[in-house]
């Protein structure tokens, strides 16, 4: 068996990393766009005005599939009332040049930039009324959208809302978070996922929704029980129940119980738990980068189990890039396997790369043999699990196949084979240059992974 003839290879941006034109033809401030938000927003990489040449490398590579976000700022400004025709209208242009050029468009509906006005107004998606707007955006959406577009998904990286740093990406401003608070967000993410599963599967036959994690591999720092119960306890928490809430399954009972005994039985009221019973994702798509170890000596007593990863220690048998992102290809396999046999959904990896500070040379190619060597390995792995194990995979997604900012802002991480001139603080000729790794890239996807 090798991959199938209808495999999907592709790149993965999110729009407040690619876009910029933050205010242009009407669109409204997200909490990207705040006073003293990092100005690289402003203009990222400028793709508003530039993806047709992005959308061009991309068939050069041979890519037939792009995951974009949606803006929800871009085309409702203040998140709850009028739709900006303008911004609608851009999306409707990506996605006819991406179908031209034979591109599957995929779409995303949040990536942690919530219009600022409903973050100022109810503090972030906490609040059930975000809740309520994100859903009648995401109709809206699929509206507009779904006649040319197959594959949607709700929220990046779901799991992300339930561990600290969600009240960022929920675009909390000012309540303090804590982690009742994040189990909060978690929960309304959770609803607002199945109530737009339960509207497109009503009403949108044609479209296929999946569910996404940011997957985590902790392992145990030693053979000690301690650790491997830290290990086991972090992937319930982290993953198992979270795929469980975005597939119908609800809260698994560990979590049940530990939102019991700390003072959230509300989060389980009958309502609620028979919307996330009616939760229906017809794919389970990840992120993968790369594996951790925890050691429960680092965990402080009356941790969370949301927050273990305060114990993350130096893997000393792998090798790491600058930001200690270890490489680790088998974790990715077991992340496949572990979400196959919880959910028995055909799998997407979605996101998938390593970021390394570069700077182009002055006078040739970027040489970035690590960057061939980690996505060879890890679709090895891809490979191997649809060979022998009977995985069905619909495709491979890298992260920012053009260099794109970090989440966190910083151009210096890199995951491109396009390097992009610009730098965190200079905004340069925004240049498009193929590093050595394009041509390796192109070669896979042309004989669609059988040649390595």
């Amino acid at each position: 068996m090798t991959l199938p003839d209808n495999f999907l290879w592709g790149n993965s941006t999110s729009s407040m990393q690619t876009e910029g034109a933050n205010l242009a033809d009407g669109k409204g401030a997200s909490v990207y766009d705040m006073p003293g938000a990092n100005p690289i927003w402003a203009t990222a990489i400028d793709d508003y005005h530039r993806y047709p040449e992005d959308i061009a490398l991309m068939d050069e590579l041979g890519m037939n599939c792009y995951r974009f976000q949606i803006s929800w700022s871009r085309v409702q400004p203040d998140g709850e009332g009028t739709f900006n025709e303008a911004g609608i209208q851009f999306y409707a242009d990506l996605i006819d040049q991406l179908l031209a050029k034979g591109i599957e468009p995929m779409i995303c509906l949040y990536h942690f930039d919530l219009p600022l006005a409903l973050a100022e107004k109810y503090d972030g998606f906490g609040h059930p009324a975000v809740t309520d707007a994100f859903v009648r955006y995401a109709h809206e959406m699929l509206t507009r959208f779904s006649d040319k577009v197959t594959y949607w998904l709700t929220f990046n990286e779901q799991n992300l809302y339930g561990m600290p740093g969600a009240a960022k990406i929920a675009g909390v401003l000012h309540a303090e978070e804590d982690d009742a608070l994040d189990m909060r967000i978690q929960h309304q993410v959770a609803l607002a996922h199945a109530r737009v599963s339960q509207d497109i599967h009503a009403h949108f036959p044609g479209v296929k929704l999946g569910a996404m994690i940011a997957y985590q591999q902790p392992y145990a720092a030693s053979p000690l029980p301690d650790d491997a119960e830290v290990a086991r306890v972090a992937k319930a928490f982290w993953d198992t129940n979270v795929v469980s809430l975005m597939t119908g399954g609800g809260y698994v009972p560990e979590v049940a119980a530990w939102l019991r005994h700390h003072g959230l039985t509300d989060l389980l009221n009958p309502t609620d738990l028979a919307t996330l019973a009616a939760a229906k994702s017809d794919f389970m798509s990840f992120s993968y980068y790369s594996s951790i170890v925890l050691s429960a000596n680092h965990i402080p007593l009356g941790t969370a189990p949301s927050a273990y990863a305060v114990g993350v220690v130096p893997n000393p048998t792998l090798r790491a890039n600058e930001w200690q992102w270890q490489v680790d290809p088998l974790g990715f396999k077991a992340a496949m396997l572990e979400l196959f046999n919880q959910t028995e959904l055909p799998l997407f990896p979605i996101e998938n790369g390593i970021g390394v500070d570069e700077v182009q040379p002055g006078d040739g190619v970027i040489q970035d043999t690590y960057r061939i060597d980690y996505h060879r390995t890890h679709l090895q792995m891809l490979k191997d699990v649809v060979e022998q194990n009977d995985v069905p995979v619909i495709g491979y997604l890298g992260w920012g196949l053009i260099d794109i900012p970090s989440s966190q802002g910083n151009m210096k991480k890199r995951y491109g084979v396009v390097y992009v001139d610009r730098t965190n603080t200079d905004v340069g000729t925004l240049k498009r240059t193929k590093k050595a790794s394009f041509d390796w890239l192109a070669r896979a996807i042309k004989s669609n992974g059988r040649e390595l």
